[in-house]
């Protein structure tokens, strides 16, 4: 809604979502002030609220619902009047849904009209899927060889990169797993298989090195699709005498692969091949506004095109996971997204949490008063698709559509389970702003507000706050992005975060002990 004041040098400007809301956020980038006219409302402001915070639309009794997106975020813990700021403090969050009481299946989408003749250019992999880059990557089975990899990978990026202008990249997948762990522990099994399906990811063309020390419990063996011994080296072998033996045999092992790699060339393919993957991260009051719903649209377009979306972490669904049980396309399906969250919901248990500890003190500040609202904001980036399919974590992608990768909310092990699961690309929202990138795969940084990406504008590279403004549409921004993932994918324009190399390490996701 928009209101005008003479009041201010600048018209006030809210937002209600839904005809159900008793509550709108501000807009204006500073606040409003106490004693604001709303006029098309008739309500004058009580207090100052701040940017993307929220606003009562009429008083509100204590104990009866906050009502956001049409969904109850919270209970007033005292009587809230109109106009007042409606404040973390003064909301009492609501219970987490029960599992067991979930509709399942029940309001699965129709499936929309597909949408052909779009396509990019990729690099075909011998397995048959694409990448969107031409990766050598060279994976670490246990942390203590990490030096070791990075003194190698800095000679071979300066003396022999530079003969291979075909590949984009040499990247390390280091970890700080394989040693000191109890590696038959019943969980182990996450971090294992995802180390495993990274081998796999189809930026890295099928040529990926493992480099181990020798007496570790995560064996080299364990981490590639084949037990190719050429692709394998441990440090402690007889033949490396020396530290500069053991970088000479790294270097000479890659040279063999970036020869292959640097073969390989461009080929249109049909959009269908895409794997993206969706993440939120210091996410605000205006992700569920702008950003999100922009990359809902945009992910329902990548759906109809045939190709993979999967949306994530668990702790920001928890809260709204009626809302996606109901749009699972089968019951087996919606049975897989409660399970998920039923071992999550154990997982913190047993570390004495709760979903409370999602909230950061930059949601917060946002305007995002609990996980509940959060979780309904962070939903809207999984469109109005059909939910196909449900990935463990570290497991492998293996259906199109739109799935449910579960993951912890943690950006860095999101990516990392991402990555695992087969992603080429990441599409990632951010209201506070992050640096955030990978060098395994482009990630397309999203703002929700137009400050952020005005005052960012060498790290954001999209605007979804042109839609809080009313320079665009939710439609308009949406096919605006899903042409920008086309263009990253084929090479025609690059990401703020490749172009400063900024790149974070990967986190593994261990629930398992460590000995």
């Amino acid at each position: 809604m928009a209101t005008t004041t003479a009041a201010d040098t600048y018209a006030p400007r809210t937002i209600k979502l839904n005809a159900r809301d008793n509550v709108a956020i501000v807009v204006n980038d500073f606040g409003l002030p106490a004693g604001t006219l709303l006029a098309d409302i008739g309500i004058t402001l009580r207090q100052f609220v701040p940017q993307g915070h929220k606003l009562a639309l009429v008083e509100i009794p204590q104990d009866q619902p906050i009502i956001r997106y049409g969904e109850i975020i919270g209970y007033a813990l005292d009587t809230i009047a109109a106009g007042d700021w409606v404040e973390e403090a003064r909301i009492h969050m609501p219970d987490a849904p029960e599992l067991d009481r979930l509709d399942i299946a029940t309001a699965t989408p129709a499936p929309q009209e597909p949408l052909t003749g779009y396509t990019f250019d990729g690099f075909r992999n011998p397995d048959g899927s694409v990448g969107v880059k031409n990766i050598l990557a060279i994976s670490t089975s246990v942390q203590c060889v990490a030096g070791t990899l990075d003194f190698a990978i800095k000679k071979i990026k300066s003396e022999l990169l530079p003969r291979y202008p075909d590949v984009d990249d040499v990247v390390a997948v280091t970890h700080g797993y394989g040693c000191g762990v109890a590696i038959n522990a019943p969980d182990a099994y996450i971090p294992i298989r995802t180390l495993q399906n990274i081998a796999r990811n189809p930026n890295f063309g099928g040529e990926v090195m493992v480099v181990g020390l020798g007496c570790e419990k995560l064996a080299p063996e364990r981490l590639l699709p084949t037990n190719d011994p050429a692709s394998m080296m441990r440090l402690q072998d007889e033949g490396n005498q020396s530290f500069g033996d053991m970088v000479d045999t790294i270097v000479t092992m890659a040279e063999a692969r970036l020869k292959i790699l640097n073969a390989r060339k461009r080929e249109t393919v049909p959009a269908s091949e895409l794997v993206i993957g969706l993440q939120c991260g210091g996410s605000d009051a205006f992700s569920g506004v702008t950003a999100n719903p922009a990359l809902g649209f945009a992910s329902d377009l990548l759906v109809r095109a045939g190709a993979t979306v999967m949306f994530s972490e668990v702790t920001e669904v928890r809260d709204a996971i009626e809302l996606l049980t109901r749009r699972a396309a089968t019951v087996d399906v919606g049975r897989a997204l409660v399970r998920e969250m039923d071992w999550y919901d154990a997982y913190l248990a047993r570390g004495g949490a709760d979903r409370s500890a999602n909230t950061t003190p930059g949601n917060k500040k946002g305007g995002l008063a609990n996980i509940v609202e959060k979780s309904l904001g962070s939903i809207v980036k999984s469109g109005s698709s059909a939910i196909t399919g449900v990935i463990g974590p570290g497991e492998r992608a293996t259906t199109k559509g739109l799935l449910f990768a579960a993951t912890p909310a943690s950006d860095f092990i999101c990516g990392t389970l991402q990555l695992a699961a087969g992603m080429q690309m990441q599409i990632f929202t951010t209201g506070r702003g992050t640096p955030y990138g990978l060098a395994q795969a482009p990630v397309i940084k999203v703002s929700t507000r137009t400050e952020l990406a005005k005052r960012w504008s060498d790290l954001i590279d999209f605007d979804a706050g042109r839609i809080a403004s009313g320079e665009m549409t939710i439609e308009e921004a949406g096919w605006e992005l899903f042409h920008l993932v086309l263009d990253v994918a084929s090479g025609r324009k690059q990401v703020w975060a490749d172009k400063w190399g900024l790149h974070n390490d990967l986190v593994l996701f261990n629930p398992a002990p460590v000995t």
